[in-house]
């Protein structure tokens, strides 16, 4: 796990002196397109991060899915702006909603956008404004498991259904060895682990069970965990380590995650499997569709995709933040970070450490957003 660590500090490092270097980020220059510094004179040495008058702590919260993505972006920024510190609990996307609802945070994190319930509570904290949601980063949504012996395995939505539905027992039961005619599957009981705390990854998983095997997954969908059966745990780190340690497991998280964990292949209806990937994700997202209103920026992602390579489980992440009514004590330090996190720059460093960055259309549009914050 350490050596790990070691591994993706070494490619987001890579990657921000790549982009550093190249003077990728137009956002973060000056207006020539030429300042390597950040504001107050102190140097970057490899990126072009713009710090402007931010300083203070922000304090954020969210979803856990985009939190190894936050911790490289924080990182960077911080050490460029050393007069900025950012603590991202990653609690999980309904933590995240309702601290910023309540005014506890600057921003949360969502995997899901805001409902209308959730805009007309915002509407308390931001004064004169209203939370919108900001996509900045995606990912594959991975179906990890530890089953000894079989090094590749292939889904379909029909059978991920009833297996966390409790309706698939075993790993040798018919319907899984139709679609893994190879492989030798043991007679193990299935360990199917759900999370036990509001998640938009779960919210994202089951949008994917309804629009593709309704008649395999009855639930409504939503942050909740709702069939019954299976074994819960918190957040995407806590799903991967329950999945390591149990002989038989089999659960959902976002990619990043998953790394010392054998990942599923879907069987989407193209001509082959397709499994998690940055590059299978990208090409999943880059159907989705605009479907907020004003400032507002949410997505509709096609999950019923059969185009070659495309992952269809997928999920992108928002940061929430007032359009108007940000406090004047963390305006200035919000906008700076998330000027950077929506930089071409802060999205380079995305697929190195095995997430999707947000097609450029949508984030060229983010980062006009971000721009007209107040």
């Amino acid at each position: 796990m350490k050596l790990q660590r070691m591994n993706r500090r070494a490619l987001t490092l890579g990657a921000l002196a790549v982009s550093g270097a190249l003077a990728l980020t137009a956002c973060g220059s000056d207006d020539t397109g030429t300042s390597t510094k950040a504001s107050g004179g102190a140097s970057t040495g490899t990126s072009s991060i713009k710090c402007d008058d931010a300083k203070g702590q922000l304090l954020a919260d969210g979803s856990s899915a985009q939190k190894n993505a936050i911790d490289a972006w924080v990182k960077a920024f911080t050490a460029a702006c050393p007069g900025v510190q950012i603590n991202y609990k990653g609690g999980g996307s309904g933590a995240g909603v309702t601290a910023f609802t309540q005014g506890t945070v600057a921003f949360a994190g969502s995997d899901s956008a805001l409902k209308p319930d959730e805009v007309t509570a915002s509407k308390q904290v931001c004064t004169g404004g209203t939370g919108i949601d900001l996509p900045t980063v995606g990912g594959a949504i991975a179906l990890a498991y530890n089953l000894p012996g079989v090094d590749s395995l292939v889904l379909d939505a029909p059978t991920l259904a009833k297996i966390f539905d409790s309706k698939i027992k075993t790993w040798d039961d018919a319907a899984i060895k139709a679609l893994n005619p190879g492989a030798k599957l043991p007679s193990t009981k299935i360990q199917a682990f759900h999370r036990s705390e509001d998640s938009g990854t779960t919210d994202n998983l089951t949008k994917y069970l309804i629009a593709t095997t309704p008649d395999n997954w009855k639930y409504e969908g939503g942050k909740a965990w709702q069939a019954k059966g299976g074994q819960a745990a918190s957040g995407s780190s806590g799903i991967a380590a329950q999945v390591k340690q149990t002989e038989g497991a089999i659960g959902y998280m976002e990619l990043s995650y998953a790394k010392e964990l054998s990942t599923v292949a879907i069987n989407t209806g193209a001509s082959a499997p397709v499994k998690p990937s940055s590059d299978s994700a990208t090409k999943a997202i880059a159907a989705a569709k605009v479907v907020g209103t004003g400032s507002d920026l949410s997505l509709k992602l096609d999950y019923t995709s059969k185009a070659e390579g495309a992952y269809p489980i997928t999920l992108v992440t928002y940061e929430i933040a007032c359009d108007k009514g940000n406090k004047a004590d963390t305006l200035p330090a919000t906008k700076a970070f998330l000027r950077y996190i929506t930089s071409e720059e802060g999205q380079g460093i995305l697929s190195g450490i095995d997430y999707a960055p947000i097609p450029a259309e949508i984030i060229a549009k983010v980062r006009t957003t971000v721009e007209s914050l107040a």
